[in-house]
C-alpha cells in the first residue's frame, strides 16, 4: 500500500516525535507493508515537514526493527522477523511486571479508573472486531502503570521494543486467542487496587506471556516455508 496522500499531517512543534510515530503506526497496522520501499520524498509530502525529520524518524525506526536501510539506495518495511519478535516479548514482559510492580503503591483512584475505562474499550473492540481499536486501548490500559511507575529507563526501553509486539499483536486481536486479556487486565487492576504489588506483577507477567504461543506458532510457519 502506497504512502497515504493526506499532507501536513504533523505539528511543527513536534517534527520528530510526531514523524517517528505516524511512520511507526502505519507500519504497526499495516498501511505501509512489509518490503514496501520508504522514499522520503513521499514521506515528506505525506507528513508535511522536512527531509531532517523524516530521515532521524527512519533512524529511530531501523533500531527498532521496523525498517531496513541501505546507505545510498533504498529504506524498506521491514518483514516480521520472528526471532526479534521473540527477545522483544521477553524483554516487554520483563519490564512491564517490573513497572507495575513499581507502579502499584502510586497508582491512584483516577489512574484505576483509566485502566478500567481503558479495558472496557479493548473489551468493545474486540467484540467489534476493531483491531486497530484493541491495539490502541491495550496501549492505554499498560500505559497507566508506565506512568504512574516513573521509571523513565524502562519507559524508553518499552517504547523501542513495543511497536515490533504490536505487529504480532494485531494478528492475536483478530482471533479468539486474544479475549483472555480482558479478564487478565481485569486481575491486573484487582490486584492494584489492592495494593498487591507481587500480585499484579504476576498477573502482567501471566498477560504478556500470552504472546509466546503465537509467536511459538509464527516460528514454526517461518521455519516450515524455508527450504
Amino acid at each position: 500500500m502506497p504512502v497515504p496522500e493526506s499532507r501536513g499531517l504533523v505539528s511543527r512543534s513536534l517534527l520528530r516525535e510526531e514523524a517517528y510515530r505516524a511512520i511507526r503506526d502505519a507500519i504497526v497496522d499495516g498501511t505501509l507493508a512489509p518490503g514496501e520501499r520508504l522514499h522520503d520524498a513521499a514521506l515528506v509530502a505525506w507528513l508535511g515537514v522536512s527531509r531532517t525529520p523524516v530521515r532521524e524518524a527512519l533512524a529511530r525506526l531501523e533500531q527498532a526493527g521496523l525498517v531496513r536501510t541501505t546507505p545510498g539506495r533504498h529504506t524498506l518495511v521491514s518483514p516480521l522477523d520472528v526471532r526479534a519478535a521473540r527477545d522483544a516479548q521477553s524483554v516487554t514482559a520483563a519490564l512491564h511486571e517490573l513497572v507495575v510492580r513499581q507502579a502499584v503503591p502510586r497508582l491512584s483512584a483516577a489512574e484505576l479508573d483509566a485502566m478500567r475505562e481503558a479495558n472496557a474499550r479493548f473489551a468493545r473492540a474486540l467484540r467489534e472486531n476493531d483491531v486497530p481499536g484493541a491495539v490502541a486501548a491495550d496501549d492505554a490500559f499498560h500505559g497507566v502503570p508506565v506512568t504512574a511507575s516513573a521509571n523513565a529507563a524502562a519507559r524508553t526501553v518499552l517504547e523501542q521494543f513495543t511497536p515490533v509486539l504490536r505487529r504480532v499483536e494485531r494478528l492475536r486481536f483478530s482471533s479468539l486467542s486474544g479475549r483472555a486479556s480482558v479478564a487478565q487486565h481485569d486481575r491486573i487492576v484487582e490486584r492494584c487496587a489492592a495494593g498487591d504489588a507481587e500480585g499484579a506483577a504476576a498477573a502482567t507477567r501471566e498477560n504478556w506471556q500470552t504472546l509466546v504461543p503465537l509467536l511459538d506458532r509464527l516460528h514454526d510457519e517461518s521455519a516450515a516455508d524455508t527450504p
